[in-house]
């Protein structure tokens, strides 16, 4: 009897961590010997099949292995977080001042200066929100100059940047939605599968319904994803557990 062959498709996909610094993050097939590396947004695409095993590695990250499931395949993107890597130092004991060397009691006995900052020390950009980087691209693309701008009106490279910046300001309201919610209340209320929780969501955020929701209404938006939910399951076959 024959081995079934596997079924290989583009499998996209994106990296995140809490310092959002997931550009040129290596994304290994170890399985199909293929690889991709993640754009500046952690935006990545790499052929998979079945049971293939993928490997998330970068020198600020833990390496990260995945096994690709039959639920990875059908979700429309595979959200991938990574753990800052952990760096030991060697052990420096610095006595200074008469410290003891017990933490709590040498902060009581030392007079700390505050930090400084743009706000102490009565700068005038002191209070202005810090763009991200996908806003500063967008603003800088704009501002060169009318020749540079109507340069990357015609290359297209003003439209791309406004899209990314767009995708980032979606995907970063969808992940303050989604952690307002206990997993468990996704899958106890909602009946989705806690693997399938990030792809729920997406299927969310393309849905102009969904983004047109005060991110902090609450109340609205849970009774959008239960109604979301239902069709979810239905599309899926997922059964009620």
């Amino acid at each position: 009897m024959q081995a079934q062959k596997t079924v290989y498709k583009e499998l996209e996909g994106r990296v995140s961590s809490a310092d959002g610094d997931v550009a040129a993050t290596h994304v290994l097939n170890i399985s199909a010997q293929k690889a991709a590396i993640t754009d500046i947004d952690g935006f990545f695409t790499i052929t998979a099949g079945l049971n293939d095993t993928l490997v998330f590695s970068a020198v600020q990250f833990q390496r990260k292995e995945i096994v690709v499931t039959k639920e990875i395949l059908a979700s429309k993107l595979l959200y991938i977080t990574l753990d800052p890597a952990l760096n030991a130092l060697n052990e420096v004991v610095v006595m200074p001042f008469n410290l003891s060397g017990e933490l709590g009691r040498d902060m009581n006995r030392m007079e700390i200066d505050p930090p400084l900052t743009a706000a102490s020390l009565g700068l005038p950009n002191a209070f202005v929100k810090k763009m991200s980087q996908a806003e500063r691209k967008a603003f800088s693309a704009g501002a060169g100059g009318p020749l540079l701008s109507a340069l990357n009106a015609i290359t297209g490279e003003t439209k791309r940047l406004r899209l990314i910046q767009e995708r980032e300001a979606k995907y970063t309201r969808t992940e303050f939605i989604r952690k307002a919610y206990h997993d468990s209340l996704y899958v106890k209320e909602l009946k989705i599968p806690v693997d399938r929780i990030n792809d729920f969501m997406y299927l969310c955020e393309i849905d102009s319904s969904f983004t047109a929701l005060d991110k902090k209404d609450n109340l609205r938006i849970w009774e959008f994803m239960l109604q979301k939910s239902v069709a979810y399951r239905k599309n899926y076959e997922l059964e009620l557990p």
